[in-house]
């Protein structure tokens, strides 16, 4: 048997649901390296649980934002615990305390109270709020304090590893892009990279997510060049991830060809489709020829307002380009 350390992660959904089980009487502490999904995770936990989420951001807070300053009552002086910790509406709340870690001796010091025993002074939480916290290791890089004992005593701290498969999941129900999902699924080493001792982009599942966005307005512009692919993932993953991405994603299947990249690349309106189609198509989210022709008829007929004369008209204008609707394409 091991007489080492034992260090026990987990995912973030299953973060999200220890937080939901626990989170109204313990104060948990989510630790991982940056970029992984710890604030977001908390903020869905809050709203599926139909509660309001304040944040407080470690590095920006003094040890009065949470005990609160005094005043003069009768001949006493009183704390007055700040609003966003002690709302007039004495309404249940997820309270998060973002960058924990990164907060200065005196504000962890000021958080021991509200965490153990969910009290600002002499004032106690809601019944039933949520304390939640969330922090980057010392080992990543990043402005991480140490924390005391106190502190680590008075929370359950989870570890939180990032799973491949969960993410691709998300990010399939959040709008990534196909090229990036089929990237990281062929790639899953990609989606996290350690953190670099010098200040460079990293892969990070933030950083795919971004990247993606990036593409996507700059492909609805009709700009989605190679060089311009090959700029926006170096400037947002790791070097050797962003060289293989661009890779992946100049590849076009077998047979089809390359003169038909610049088409994938243009915007929907130099498809010359009717107002109604551009309309229809544009409010689900498709910019791009490239978004538009790996969906399938069922899927376009899903949409809002998207008829059968619609998809006649999409699929004729896609044809006289060489194009076609449920095209493979990275």
């Amino acid at each position: 048997m091991s007489s080492g350390p034992i260090t026990e992660t987990v995912t973030l959904s299953q973060a999200k649901e220890l937080i939901r089980c626990l989170a109204h009487e313990q104060s948990l502490l989510l630790l991982s390296p940056p970029g992984v999904g710890k604030s977001d995770v908390v903020r869905q936990a809050a709203a599926e649980a139909e509660l309001e989420c304040k944040s407080l951001l470690g590095t920006q807070i003094a040890p009065e934002d949470v005990s609160g300053v005094p005043r003069i009552v009768g001949e006493r002086s009183v704390f007055c615990p700040p609003r966003v910790l002690l709302p007039e509406n004495p309404k249940t709340f997820c309270l998060f305390l973002d960058e924990l870690p990164a907060c200065s001796p005196d504000v962890q010091k000021a958080f021991y109270s509200l965490l153990l025993e969910r009290r600002i002074g002499e004032y106690l939480l809601p019944p039933g709020t949520w304390v939640v916290a969330a922090g980057n290791r010392a080992e990543d890089r990043a402005l991480v304090r140490t924390i005391s004992s106190a502190l680590v005593n008075r929370v359950l701290v989870l570890n939180v590893r990032i799973d491949a498969a969960e993410w691709l999941t998300w990010a399939r129900a959040n709008g990534v892009r196909p090229d990036v999902t089929a990237f990281v699924e062929n790639n899953p080493d990609a989606l996290l990279r350690p953190v670099p001792d010098k200040a460079v982009p990293f892969s990070t599942p933030r950083a795919w997510a971004s990247l993606s966005r990036a593409l996507d307005l700059v492909g609805g512009r009709g700009q989605l060049t190679e060089p311009f692919v090959r700029a926006l993932a170096v400037g947002r993953v790791s070097e050797e991830d962003a060289r293989r991405f661009v890779a992946a994603w100049a590849g076009l299947p077998s047979g089809l060809p390359r003169d038909l990249e610049a088409k994938l690349n243009w915007s929907l309106a130099e498809l010359e489709l009717s107002v109604r189609a551009t309309n229809c198509l544009e409010a689900e989210g498709l910019t791009t020829v490239r978004e538009l022709v790996i969906r399938d008829e069922d899927e376009l007929l899903a949409i809002r307002n998207f008829g059968e004369s619609t998809l006649r008209e999409v699929k004729a204008k896609l044809a006289a380009h060489g194009l076609a609707l449920g095209m493979k394409i990275l």
